[in-house]
């Protein structure tokens, strides 16, 4: 053993160095992990089930309650199919758009210089709309 090795006591220190020790350990653990999740694959594949079908969503389908105000949102729009078929899309994706355009921008259109949101009622009233919008779609489209 080398003399930069030992510690002032003449001992070997309790840590090992990270190269190559811990990067070689963690090396040996992943490769061990990929081959165990390699061998489970190749002998007890996952049921794949039926055929997908790319034009029909089941009615079960939801998405999480994170995109749930969005997934109403979309269905909401068709109320606007009478002014064509592209409409519901176009004004679903865009209002959506145009809504987070608004709050990202708000920072930069409101100029007053107050940080107490109290005499901010322009921004107060925006962050509860915003909130009691995403709340109500929300709450919609999980009882829809």
């Amino acid at each position: 053993m080398n003399e930069q090795a030992k510690n002032a006591k003449g001992r070997r220190p309790r840590y090992h160095p990270f190269w190559p020790h811990h990067v070689l350990q963690e090396t040996c653990v992943a490769v061990v992990v990929f081959a165990a999740l390699l061998t489970l694959a190749t002998f007890a594949p996952g049921e794949i089930g039926e055929k997908a079908d790319p034009y029909t969503t089941p009615e079960h389908i939801k998405p999480e309650w994170y995109f749930l105000a969005s997934y109403q949102f979309l269905k909401a729009a068709e109320v606007t199919a009478f002014l064509g078929p592209w409409a519901p899309k176009v004004i679903g994706v865009f209002g959506q758009g145009i809504v987070f355009a608004i709050f990202f921008l708000f920072p930069f259109l409101d100029r007053n210089p107050d940080l107490n949101p109290y005499r901010r009622p322009m921004a107060l009233v925006l962050a509860a709309a915003g909130l009691v919008v995403w709340a109500v779609f929300t709450v919609w489209g999980h009882f829809s």
